[in-house]
């Protein structure tokens, strides 16, 4: 998967097109293609190669197809080759931008999206995801508490005693979905903002056996601009240190 990746990256057009969408995300082929001196069939063609190496995503809406950055394996690359060298200093870099919300009018809102494949059943991604013991080995020592039922409450403590995060299960479907509020205490400015919404969608990838694509969308979060900007750069490592974790049954660091 790395060699994808770096092969991706290796194409100056496609490095263009990755600032493009870093710069205003969730775009429209035929928006793409007016930015680079190449034919429309030359620009699909790029565009799918950045998909299979993972480094976007596409989503319909309405009659379009939009194309959105994925952070996360930018944020392996980070794990592997920058943290253990520069971690003080690039803890933020990982970080490419918004996804829009797809409505069927097409009303906009900003949207986060994250995806990353894991070598694991859907059943093992939910145990990961739902028992406290695993959570808080790879979601900054957050151990998650709820009895797991449609309406419920959860929350989140550290290993202190102290309260991270809570929310209410909105959609609990495993181990295929489940979509939550999220309001996080752990920080002064995020403490009093309004609740905002992860969904969490799990599917075996269609290509190959015994591997799961697990995608994490952050919406909901116009009253919550702190938490937006702190789970924006939080969740890519929270899905690094997941797929670390299924893959190699230690914690990412």
């Amino acid at each position: 998967m790395e060699n994808d990746i770096f092969k991706a990256l290796a194409d100056p057009s496609r490095r263009t097109l990755l600032d493009l969408l870093h710069k205003s995300d969730g775009r429209t082929l035929s928006d793409l293609c007016g930015h680079l001196d190449m034919s429309r069939f030359g620009v699909m063609k790029h565009l799918n190669q950045l998909e299979q190496a993972g480094l976007i995503t596409t989503r319909k809406v309405g009659r379009e197809k939009l194309h959105y950055l994925n952070p996360v394996p930018i944020r392996q690359i980070y794990d592997r080759w920058v943290s253990k060298y520069a971690e003080p200093w690039a803890a933020g870099l990982t970080s490419l931008k918004t996804e829009l919300e797809r409505e069927p009018i097409m009303e906009q809102k900003p949207r986060h999206v994250n995806r990353i494949a894991i070598k694991a059943t859907p059943e093992q991604i939910w145990q990961a995801l739902t028992d406290k013991t695993m959570t808080s080995k790879y979601w900054y020592n957050g151990s998650i508490q709820s009895d797991w039922q449609n309406g419920s409450s959860f929350e989140v403590w550290n290993p202190q005693g102290k309260l991270q995060a809570k929310g209410v299960l909105l959609t609990v479907d495993p181990p295929r979905k489940l979509v939550m509020t999220w309001q996080l205490l752990s920080f002064t400015d995020t403490a009093d903002e309004k609740p905002s919404r992860l969904t969490w969608e799990i599917e075996p990838h269609a290509q190959f056996d015994g591997v799961t694509l697990v995608t994490v969308v952050h919406d909901e979060f116009e009253e919550a601009p702190n938490t937006s900007r702190i789970l924006e750069a939080g969740l890519p490592v929270v899905l690094s240190g997941m797929k670390t974790l299924l893959e190699t049954g230690a914690p990412l660091t």
